[in-house]
């Protein structure tokens, strides 16, 4: 695998964590940072990429995604969250089951297509936006596998914005976690080369 390549999976593997902490943060505050938040987003909306640098720009933006990534698979474990273990795990599963069904990618497609044509009137923060990429979640992905428990504030969890961010954010991790499977990511990896993808990790971080 060439370096390029190395350096595409761990960037896809890192949007997928920041998919997960933005998710995690919102679940318990019912807050999320606005550029971390823009680059997840229009990283789902990105289907046609010329390369996989144009996913997640600016890369500086996945600044949180790159540190979460440090601290899940750090060999020390300090700051683990297993919460955000299983958001993780539970995205890399569903996108498993997304690439098996040709149909609900054709869905899947159709649907943030309508997103697309909605950015010609909103912008990606409008709430009819969030709503309608929430739904694709909700309609399409969560019935494919084992649906994942967000845990958090009750009082944040009960709001209907907070609930559609979240979705719409586990939307975009799946998305993430199809450019790191296209990238050669594999779920072992993460076991048997866990200390590659830190290190390539680091490397990146410094250069934001």
């Amino acid at each position: 695998m060439s370096q390029q390549d190395k350096n595409a999976q761990v960037m896809a593997f890192a949007a997928l964590a920041q998919c997960a902490q933005l998710a995690h943060n919102m679940a318990k505050n019912g807050t999320v940072d606005s550029a971390q938040w823009a680059i997840c987003v229009n990283g789902l909306l990105c289907t046609d990429p010329a390369s996989y640098r144009d996913v997640y720009t600016p890369s500086s933006d996945l600044f949180l995604g790159y540190k979460t990534l440090l601290t899940q698979l750090s060999d020390s474990g300090e700051g683990r969250s297993i919460e955000i273990t299983k958001y993780i795990t539970g995205l890399i599963s569903l996108e498993r089951k997304l690439s098996a069904s040709s149909s609900s990618i054709s869905m899947m497609g159709q649907r943030l297509d309508q997103v697309k044509r909605q950015l010609h009137h909103f912008t990606i923060n409008d709430d009819a936006v969030i709503a309608n990429m929430a739904s694709v979640y909700s309609d399409i992905i969560s019935p494919l596998g084992a649906k994942i428990q967000i845990t958090g504030s009750p009082n944040q969890l009960q709001q209907q914005a907070v609930q559609q961010k979240i979705r719409t954010l586990l939307l975009a991790g799946v998305r993430a976690a199809v450019l790191w499977r296209q990238m050669g990511g594999k779920r072992r990896h993460l076991f048997f080369n866990r200390k590659e993808l830190v290190r390539n990790a680091k490397q990146q971080l410094n250069q934001i």
